[in-house]
């Protein structure tokens, strides 16, 4: 299966400020960790800031890299996730609109999220980008950073989710929806084992 990668070998730097992403939209492909996955976050968030700042987002406007290409040596699908952090979700017509001017394209939210607006950069055959808008202390917020931060605390469970994607990527290469389904027990269970050491640290 072809990832588009001679594609992506053919453009000068220059041409493509991110050679290191994309994927065809609803396919499932790993690639190696790349850091520059961190260096594409960190020069779209510099993109992003004054736009959504000037659009009403102001100081309030946060951003956190999550997603497998935020776990360094994790494999991940080569597209970055970000969450982007707001007051009321509610009163997000103004981000919402300078996510578009910026090149994005709001899209429903098939992963049944319930407190985000899901956005996405790149034309269907080459997505870099996933962007989702929530409320600072929103489940979903909350749930993006405890899962990004406990694979980055534990070698160990990060290897074992790698492994855990590898098999489900090779069943599921042409059905994203599936790959991700399939992922969910195992996020399940990590984000209740560090709601049991909130716990148990609440009790020291």
């Amino acid at each position: 299966m072809s990832d588009g990668g001679g594609d992506r070998k053919d453009r000068s730097a220059a041409d493509d400020p991110y050679p290191s992403l994309g994927l065809a939209r609803g396919t499932v492909e790993l690639a190696a960790h790349d850091p520059r996955w961190r260096e594409a976050y960190e020069r779209e968030v510099e993109r992003l800031r004054p736009r959504l700042g000037g659009a009403g987002g102001g100081d309030s406007v946060r951003f956190e890299h999550v997603g497998s290409t935020a776990v360094p040596g994790l494999a991940a699908k080569p597209i970055v996730d970000l969450l982007v952090l707001v007051s009321d979700l509610d009163d997000a017509e103004g981000v919402a609109r300078a996510l578009e001017a910026a090149g994005y394209e709001e899209r429903p939210d098939d992963d049944d999220v319930p407190d985000r607006r899901f956005f996405v950069r790149g034309p269907p055959e080459r997505r870099t980008h996933y962007l989702s808008v929530t409320e600072v202390g929103s489940d979903c917020h909350r749930e993006q950073v405890t899962f990004r931060d406990a694979l980055r605390a534990d070698d160990d469970l990060a290897a074992e989710y790698e492994r855990h994607k590898r098999r489900l990527a090779e069943a599921h290469p042409d059905d994203r929806s599936r790959y991700t389904n399939a992922k969910a027990s195992f996020v399940e269970s990590v984000l209740d084992d560090a709601a049991s050491w909130e716990v148990d640290d609440s009790l020291v």
